[in-house]
């Protein structure tokens, strides 16, 4: 079984440390008052509430090199939620990471934040550029979590660039049937797909070893042609219909706009008949034949969902094929 070195569970002492600083967090984001407004129009309050020692700590320039960086688990500044702001600004952050989500799935979000890494006051932010006055993104890491907020700054790019989800449920390694993991329906939807396959249509969907996480560069988006799996040009009506099906559970947790920009960007460059599936026999929990590791890419996507041995989820979507057939994660 696949070891996880970027998201190890938390020593004791670690654990409180960060629950105290989530519960501080929730119980501020709990008093202050009811904010209005899209997530992009709170980047900007936000932006304009912070001191000059808080703009030391999370700002940079739009073109920062940490602003395309994607992980499993990382605090992109030091500057912890439930510590490093005021109570409003806690509550302008909590409801600017809310407005990210589909509203019906974001306890779901909450819940795996809370049991992964104790909670949001736990995660750190960073914003790059200067929200209200030109190109902007404002970024949220920790464990098992990258989200962005962009405003469209960051062109051809869904999300605002790579982001990250995952989730590990009761315990670090998960048994089969991941009980209460927030994501695992999405891999049961593809499941769907590897059923309603034929013997031959299998054996070019099933492979051994996924690609390696290494951090940013598991994201990178591989030159036409070396895509791996069975094309889905290749299935039929009716499964290239469960493939939508997959798409659909994949862009449930996120909100309209940024599930409708993914999409644009998928149909642009030859809908779903342009991706490329493919499952993982080799990281296999329990041996049963239900594919905990698979994705879905093409030359301008990657989704890659690695279950094993909890859920890790890594994203990539754009709106065209990098020049040259250069690869790119935003």
């Amino acid at each position: 079984m696949s070891s996880c070195p970027d998201c190890s569970p938390l020593d004791r002492r670690q654990f409180l440390k960060t629950a105290a600083a989530a519960t501080a967090g929730a119980l501020a984001v709990t008093a202050a008052p009811k904010l209005r407004g899209d997530s992009e129009t709170l980047v900007t309050t936000l932006y304009k509430s912070l001191t000059p020692e808080q703009r030391a700590k999370i700002c940079f320039a739009f073109d920062h090199e940490l602003r395309s960086k994607v992980d499993a688990n990382w605090q992109i500044t030091e500057a912890r939620v439930g510590k490093a702001f005021t109570p409003d600004q806690q509550a302008m952050i909590e409801e600017i990471f809310r407005g990210l989500h589909n509203p019906e799935f974001y306890d779901k979000v909450v819940y795996h934040m809370k049991e992964d890494g104790g909670g949001l006051g736990a995660y750190s932010v960073a914003v790059f550029g200067e929200p209200g006055a030109g190109k902007f993104e404002f970024v949220l890491t920790g464990r098992h979590c990258t989200a962005r907020c962009d405003g469209d700054s960051v062109e051809g790019a869904a999300f605002g660039g790579p982001i990250f989800y995952g989730h590990a449920s009761r315990s670090f390694n998960e048994t089969p049937d991941h009980p209460d993991n927030v994501y695992w329906f999405q891999a049961l939807r593809a499941n769907e797909v590897f059923k309603a396959l034929d013997g031959r249509q299998r054996e070019k969907a099933l492979l051994g070893d996924p690609r390696e996480e290494k951090k940013t560069a598991t994201v990178e988006l591989r030159r036409r042609g070396a895509q791996v799996g069975l094309p889905v040009a290749d299935m039929t009506h009716d499964q290239r219909g469960l493939v939508e099906k997959v798409l659909a559970d994949l862009l449930l947790p996120f909100r309209k706009k940024d599930r409708d920009e993914a999409m644009r960007y998928i149909k642009a460059n030859g809908g779903v008949e342009s991706l490329a599936m493919s499952f993982y026999k080799n990281l296999d929990i329990g041996s049963d034949g239900v594919w905990d590791v698979w994705q879905l890419e093409s030359p301008t996507m990657v989704w890659y969902f690695r279950g094993s041995p909890h859920v890790h989820t890594w994203v990539n979507i754009r709106a065209k094929a990098m020049a040259g057939n250069a690869i790119s994660s935003g």
